[in-house]
């Protein structure tokens, strides 16, 4: 009998109670057992949705973060919130997002606000965690209350479960050292615990337990490899099997070495590395278990079920009981439920599959397997019958498209001057002063423009009426802006509901769901269009926007955009084509845009990037085929450009000190990134690189409430000094502003300006 189990289920529910949930009680509008309550009514709900699994995921619910709940499973907390001694989950907030809720900071005994934990991205993906951190002196101390509640929790429902943890190597691996230690010498006081954390859950009755080591699919040096050899010779001794999952990539040279660890099963993501799974089989000791990872869980397309069975059938022969089957992933990374779609286009709607129908067609194949294909043979046909459709649907390919891509040139990416005699005339055209302020585009969504934007989709709000509130909305930041003494301003994006989906919804091409919502950081949900066909643009989709907040201010004014690669990474991208081509459609679609923009006036034009590193193929080696593509796409997009047009980008919330020669060959006028939270580590770059361009280093963590001082943005800048020329400098935050509050936002912004004025003294 083949066993089918799941990696990870979405934790934000269907209608995203997570989200307001966690945004009730921040407020100070829910109490804490209320929220603990919702969260126990999710895992719950989730479970059930697995009905049928031989095996169900335990502890891959978080309230913020999964690799936070790590930390915390192993007590690694930092040393700013140890003094704490209320609810675990406060302090758990506190690193999240730098304070709890509303009346509980107040009073706290050690800290109400602190600095939040540094964020970056999960590997290749648009979700974020919170960075371990790591000192020499770091201890740890298990607390298992939180994967023992949850035992206890699937027990009361008859399931089976599988505890996922993350293992020690990859938690090392992500993590940060705040000192000059090597993280790895952490790993001998690290394992002890593991091993409590394991024979814990033995004498709980878990007979499987899912340890994820994501960091396998990566180029590792021999010490990385020799701690992974280390870490599970150490742990073999384990009253319960351990499922190693690896996931994302391949494992290439890995690939000996995952299969001579003595765990008893090892999970591979057959979706990105089919053509090693026959290598494995090779390798594997007889008496191990291969989960193979057959349903891709990072995207929303339906699976090819007789495609799938048609490869799995000879190995289920080989491997009988030894062949487990599942996602490629967790399934965090998808939507909850295709069937909550009522407004999605029908016909695309019938190519995909969100969670929950991933996981039927798992059942499906599981009972295939185990029965005979006859005995889901309606299933089979309608499955082939979708996929059919959408091969022959004369919506995914556009001949005219198709014909302009082909036209693109190398001169399309050329700017007619080099950067130093462009940056001349900016200058003289511009007038701007030293430390130049500004923000990175969007303004606070406030509960008005929510509520217009949904009135006017609703149809209960005519065009005219929406455009009026939108443009009461942007005079109102750019009134705000003016008060507040910024430079170069913005409109604050009030028509937009995500940069993405924006833009997404204006592009043929594209479809657009109600609930594809996915989770990419605590509270934070984004809803990724679905790029399904060859992609244009109809008309303008930002000018008169722009123009009208032009219209208002004597200042210049930043006309907004995301680039192509960007859009391109968060969104659901069609999986019949390479994604080097559905980029160069996207970068000539937005081309038009900025070139339109230009027309109209707009003289300074930001073309946000903040996805460029997180489309970095996991291994160093596949690199540069990327990012020479990723590069190409950017520069077709903003270089069509006049000298006096001032082209800037953004990137947030990644680390791209080893893609900075790739970052300026964008030649971009001026790059803007976030470096707050790792208080300008991320400036270490410029240390040995020269950037030639100008650049914004964010001073402002505006995923935090906490409002910055103008001491401390002052300190940040001075630190930006030591490695960028001052004339070269921009004060600006990490990010948009659109999910914090006016009130954070006017006295943050009202330092920001104060701290550039100060820092002018000194030019």
């Amino acid at each position: 009998m083949t066993t089918i189990h799941n990696l990870g289920f979405p934790r934000i529910g269907a209608k995203r109670e997570l989200k307001f949930a966690l945004e009730s009680y921040w407020n100070g509008e829910s109490s804490l057992d209320e929220l603990k309550a919702l969260g126990a009514q999710l895992r719950q709900r989730n479970w059930e949705n697995q009905t049928g699994l031989d095996l169900v995921p335990v502890g891959d619910f978080a309230f913020y973060d999964q690799v936070l709940d790590m930390s915390f499973t192993l007590g690694n907390l930092p040393e700013r919130v140890q003094g704490f001694h209320g609810d675990p989950l406060d302090n758990y907030f506190r690193v999240a997002r730098g304070r709890s809720a509303k009346g509980i900071d107040d009073h706290a005994a050690c800290c109400g606000s602190v600095a939040a934990g540094e964020m970056t991205k999960w590997f290749d993906t648009n979700y974020h965690y919170i960075v371990p951190e790591f000192t020499a002196a770091t201890a740890f101390m298990l607390d298992a209350s939180r994967l023992l509640e949850q035992l206890a929790e699937t027990r009361a429902q008859g399931l089976k479960a599988k505890p996922v943890i993350i293992g020690p190597v990859t938690y090392l691996a992500i993590g940060k050292a705040k000192d000059d230690s090597n993280k790895l010498a952490l790993l001998e006081r690290l394992l002890p615990v593991y091993a409590e954390l394991l024979d814990t859950l033995a004498a709980q009755g878990v007979e499987w337990v899912q340890v994820d080591e994501p960091i396998l699919v990566t180029e590792l040096d021999a010490d990385w490899q020799h701690a992974l050899n280390t870490a599970y010779h150490q742990l073999k001794d384990a009253k319960v099997k351990l499922l190693l999952a690896t996931y994302f990539g391949q494992l290439q040279e890995n690939a000996y070495l995952a299969a001579g660890l003595p765990v008893a099963g090892l999970h591979i993501d057959a979706i990105n590395d089919r053509e090693g799974v026959q290598t494995l089989i090779n390798l594997l000791p007889a008496h191990k278990v291969l989960s193979l990872g057959v349903i891709n869980g990072r995207n929303i397309w339906k699976t090819d079920l007789a495609a799938v069975l048609d490869w799995i059938e000879p190995l289920v022969e080989r491997l009988g009981e030894r062949l487990w089957i599942a996602p490629s992933c967790s399934l965090l990374h998808v939507p909850v439920d295709l069937a909550s779609e009522q407004k999605l286009d029908a016909e695309v709607k019938s190519w995909l599959a969100f969670a929950l129908q991933k996981l039927e067609e798992l059942r499906v194949l599981g009972k295939a397997l185990r029965e005979g294909r006859a005995a889901v043979q309606d299933a089979l046909a309608a499955n082939q019958a979708a996929l059919a459709a959408r091969r022959a649907s004369p919506r995914v390919n556009n001949p005219a498209v198709e014909a302009a891509v082909a036209r693109v040139n190398v001169d399309m990416g050329q700017r007619k001057s080099a950067y130093a005699n462009r940056a001349a005339k900016q200058a003289g055209f511009l007038k701007l002063p030293a430390y130049p302020t500004t923000t990175i585009g969007s303004f606070p969504q406030t509960a008005e423009i929510r509520h217009a934007r949904s009135e006017f989709k609703a149809g209960c709000l005519d065009y005219l009426g929406y455009q009026a509130a939108m443009r009461a909305e942007i005079e109102r930041s750019v009134r705000e802006q003016e008060k507040l003494e910024l430079d170069v301003l913005v409109h604050g994006e009030a028509e937009r509901n995500d940069m993405v989906e924006y833009f997404g919804e204006q592009l043929d091409g594209y479809a657009f769901s109600q609930f594809g919502w996915v989770q990419s950081y605590g509270s934070r949900c984004v809803k990724p269009p679905i790029l399904f066909g060859d992609i244009s643009r109809p008309k303008a989709m930002t000018v008169e926007w722009i123009t009208y907040a032009q219209s208002l201010t004597k200042k210049p004014m930043k006309g907004m955009l995301t680039g192509p690669v960007t859009i391109l990474n968060w969104s659901f991208v069609r999986d019949d084509q390479p994604r080097s081509a559905s980029c160069k459609q996207l970068a000539l679609a937005i081309r038009q845009e900025v070139l339109d923009l230009e027309q109209a006036g707009v003289r300074v034009i930001q073309i946000d990037e903040a996805a460029l590193r997180e489309g970095l193929p996991l291994r160093k080696s596949q690199w540069q085929e990327y990012l020479d593509w990723a590069v190409e796409s950017f520069r077709i997009t903003a270089n069509g450009v006049g000298d006096e047009t001032q082209i800037h980008t953004h990137m947030c919330y990644s680390e791209f000190n080893d893609i900075i020669a790739s970052i300026a060959d964008m030649d971009a006028d001026v790059i803007t990134i976030e470096t707050s939270r790792s208080d300008m580590e991320l400036l270490d770059a410029f240390d040995s690189f020269k950037y030639p361009n100008e650049i914004g280093p964010g001073v402002y963590d505006i995923h935090s409430p906490n409002i910055p001082t103008q001491e401390h943005i002052v300190q940040l800048m001075k630190k930006a000094a030591e490695r960028i020329p001052a004339e070269r400098l921009w004060v600006n935050p990490d990010c948009g502003l659109k999910t914090r509050q006016w009130a954070e936002v006017i006295p943050a912004l009202t330092n920001m300006v104060a701290a550039a004025k100060t820092l002018r003294q000194s030019v």
